[in-house]
C-alpha cells in the first residue's frame, strides 16, 4: 500500500536550458581571430566584412580588430525593402 495519498503527477515540471543568445562583442569593441560577435537563430544581423559564418549562424571574427554595426536596406523576396543589421571587424 502506497504511504501517501495520491496526488497525481507533474506534467510540465521539465525545461530546456537557456541557449545564451544575442550580441557578444558591443560596437567599437576590440576582437581577436575567432572571437564569438553574435550568437544567433538564422541570419537576424547579416555578416559584413572579415566576419565568418557558423553552421548555427553564429556570426565570429575572422581578423583581429574593432566591431562595427551598421544598417543597410535590403530587398526582400516579395519586393518590400527592409532594413537589415550587418556586422563588420575593421
Amino acid at each position: 500500500m502506497a504511504t501517501t495519498k495520491a496526488g497525481g503527477t507533474a506534467k510540465n515540471l521539465r525545461d530546456s536550458n537557456p541557449k545564451y543568445l544575442g550580441v557578444k562583442r558591443a560596437d567599437g569593441q576590440k576582437v581577436a581571430i575567432g572571437e564569438i560577435v553574435v550568437r544567433q537563430r538564422g541570419t537576424k544581423i547579416l555578416p559584413g566584412r572579415n566576419i565568418g559564418v557558423g553552421s548555427d549562424y553564429t556570426l565570429f571574427a575572422r581578423v583581429a580588430g574593432t566591431v562595427r554595426f551598421r544598417n543597410k536596406r535590403k530587398t526582400d523576396f516579395d519586393g518590400r525593402s527592409a532594413r537589415r543589421p550587418i556586422v563588420d571587424v575593421l
